[in-house]
């Protein structure tokens, strides 16, 4: 008698890899819904990773790390923008504001390469690691 033992991957083994897909779909889509996908997806990477296993897992918690890393530099430009406007009568709030608004765009442009990324390595069956990949 043979052993039929099949090479195909255990349910329990890519738990998490379909949500960590759908997650990075949403951050990718978060520009034009102005954060609203982000938030979302989130969401479901905090609701999805308690049953998530090995590189399932490894995704979804590289995704909520990302996402808190974006919210709190958000927060602090959103901070910078309201001294920014503060001070626009005393001219000093513009260079504020200025500032606020690049790193704005490079914390987008830093998820969206991020998050990108760990796509990329997600379909390639690879772990996230780094800063970018």
């Amino acid at each position: 008698m043979t052993d039929q033992t099949s090479n195909a991957p255990s349910i329990t083994a890519d738990a998490g890899r379909a949500t960590a897909l759908v997650v990075y779909v949403l951050y990718l889509l978060s520009i034009p819904s102005f954060a609203l996908f982000a938030l979302i997806g989130v969401i479901i990477a905090y609701m999805s990773r308690g049953g998530a296993l090995g590189l399932g897992r490894a995704h979804l918690e590289d995704q909520i790390r990302i996402w808190w890393i974006a919210f709190l530099w958000g927060v602090a430009i959103f901070v910078l923008t309201i001294v920014g406007w503060i001070l626009s009568p005393v001219l000093i709030g513009f260079p504020l504001l200025w500032l606020a608004w690049v790193v704005g765009f490079v914390v987008m442009l830093w998820f969206t390469v991020k998050s990108a990324f760990g796509l990329i390595a997600l379909l390639e069956g690879r772990q996230v690691g780094g800063w970018l990949s």
